[in-house]
């Protein structure tokens, strides 16, 4: 029996507001790609990314189609259980006296830590999931550390824990360099790629070309709300394709398995 598409959408409008972001966009995302989804700010990345996590829904028009793994509706805590979230803007969220082994089990819930009445849905064995995770992503000597004591390249690092505690088959990533020194960085960057040698399916949110592990084989870039190019990095990580985008002259150059972007002068 063939898998169910991560994504699937066709003639859907997600609205901010009064605003509409994407209008009648389609697209379809397989389970097992890895993807980057790039885009100058205001394309419609991250409220593409919230609806496939369930943050925003689509409006109801006739002949939309919205299914994620196949499905029309989810309960949404069994839907974070399949896919992993990590953002910058979720790791604001956490408060500094939150330590970092509450911030990974949070993952479990759902929840923005584990204190009062959400900590209660903590199950035995939980626990131990979350240290074997804390260690795999080498956070073992900090795993009793307060959040606002760690480096920002730790604290994501936390997050990435706190969604791999369920195993999920994709992780999704909203900007996950953002706001990271260089060492940082790249270490979260290697610790991404690790996890997409072992089988995790990514899906990227960006507009930093060197935010984009090689192990992505397609881009879909986005403009104003709408597909400009989908297809290998190849396809379309041209100078003429990210120059429409972004409305500025850019030139795109590979070093390796790796591209960047500087200005074309």
């Amino acid at each position: 029996m063939p898998r169910k598409s991560l994504l699937e959408m066709r003639n859907a409008t997600l609205c901010r507001g009064e605003h509409r972001v994407l209008e009648n966009f389609s697209l379809r995302i397989e389970q097992g790609e890895h993807v980057a989804i790039l885009g100058p700010n205001g394309a419609g990345k991250t409220t593409l990314i919230k609806a496939l996590i369930r943050e925003l829904y689509p409006r109801a028009d006739a002949g939309m189609v919205f299914r994620i793994l196949g499905r029309d509706t989810w309960n949404v805590w069994d839907l974070r259980r399949q896919i992993g979230f990590v953002s910058a803007e979720l790791q604001h969220r956490y408060h500094d006296n939150v330590r970092v082994r509450d911030v990974v089990l949070s993952g479990f819930l759902s929840s923005i830590g584990v204190h009062g009445i959400a900590g209660q849905g903590i199950r035995p064995g939980d626990r131990a999931r979350a240290d074997e995770v804390i260690e795999d992503l080498s956070l073992g000597a900090l795993a009793d550390r307060r959040f606002g004591r760690l480096s920002t390249g730790q604290q994501r690092l936390a997050l990435v824990g706190r969604a791999l505690v369920h195993e999920p088959s994709t992780l999704v990533l909203d900007e996950p360099c953002a706001g990271l020194d260089f060492g940082a960085s790249f270490d979260v960057m290697r610790r991404i790629r690790e996890l997409a040698a072992g089988g995790l399916s990514l899906v990227i949110v960006t507009h930093h070309l060197d935010e984009i592990p090689p192990e992505v084989e397609r881009i879909v870039l986005l403009k104003n709300g709408a597909i400009l190019a989908d297809g290998s990095p190849g396809e379309v990580l041209t100078n003429a394709r990210l120059s429409d985008a972004y409305g500025t002259p850019i030139r795109v150059f590979r070093n390796g398995d790796r591209y960047f972007a500087t200005p074309l002068e």
